[in-house]
């Protein structure tokens, strides 16, 4: 049969990234408790295409996906965009991989016990002969406002706000990417806010975390320069962009702050790459 795709295209138009999307799919992603966890994944993957090609083969990607199935990390991502560039003769790759991490949440008083769900990124991308990976992670938290607490006579509002971290780590003196774990930005996240969020609080609970909140205010601002000083201040760390946005609870909007940052070339390892300039929008 003809491969139409392969048919020669005139009109001199190359097409950076074509591929499937919104493709779900289970994995295996790394926890550092429990040696592995098994979730569901949402999938974007891509390549180039030549201007003279009119199409990709868009069977070919799940056949390199169904080729890596399990384990799918920093660890295993290079093998697949190789396979992919290789299968569909692509000078770059791209794969991003969106999937809910869990973790066993316990209450600050009782220890009351559940599961509480993080939304988690990994892009992996491959461009000529250089690859990047980074790790992303939307962080649940509690923000109490500065300044109506300073300005009420009593009380303060507080609202639900996300801390979205993406970060891009240092390459070690072996030229594999330092291990960065979705633990390690959860607790900086939460540690940024007013309080954590739980899955499940008892009434002692909920009178602890009330008071946490209210013992510590912060704005959006505050939350990002946290989350940036110790980012900055780990040596694994090349890059980082930072988002708070906060929901806000007496305004018919919501609240924001950015950070990004790029450790300077002298004090990255040899050989650091930087081809994702962007991670998605949180």
């Amino acid at each position: 049969m003809e491969d139409v795709q392969n048919r020669q295209d005139d009109r001199s138009i190359p097409i950076d990234q074509v591929g499937v999307s919104e493709l779900l799919y289970p994995i295996s992603v790394l926890d550092r408790e429990s040696g592995r966890q098994n979730t569901v994944a949402r999938l974007t993957m891509s390549v180039n295409l030549p201007e003279s090609f009119k199409g990709t083969h868009m069977s070919r990607f799940m056949e390199v996906l169904n080729r890596y199935r399990g384990e799918v990390t920093m660890r295993t991502l290079p093998g697949l965009l190789a396979a992919l560039k290789e299968s569909l003769v692509a000078r770059s790759a791209r794969i991003e991989v969106v999937f809910p991490y869990f973790l066993e949440r316990r209450a600050p008083v009782t220890g009351a016990a559940a599961l509480m769900d993080y939304e988690c990124t990994f892009i992996g991308e491959a461009n000529g002969g250089r690859e990047d990976f980074v790790l992303g992670v939307k962080v649940p938290v509690t923000s109490l406002c500065p300044c109506s607490k300073t300005i009420s006579d009593y009380g303060a509002h507080n609202q639900r706000g996300y801390l979205t971290v993406f970060v891009r780590s240092c390459r070690g003196s072996s030229g594999d990417w330092q291990m960065v774990w979705i633990e390690e930005l959860i607790a900086v996240a939460e540690n940024a806010g007013s309080a954590p969020v739980y899955p499940v609080l008892k009434r002692p609970d909920e009178r602890f975390v009330t008071m946490q909140a209210y013992d510590n205010p912060v704005f959006v601002e505050d939350m990002v320069r946290a989350v940036a000083v110790r980012l900055r201040d780990d040596s694994r760390i090349a890059w980082f962009r930072v988002h708070a946005e906060n929901q806000e609870s007496i305004h018919n909007h919501s609240a924001f702050a950015t950070v990004e940052w790029t450790r300077p070339l002298s004090q990255e390892e040899p050989g650091e790459s930087s081809i994702v300039k962007e991670a998605p929008e949180s």
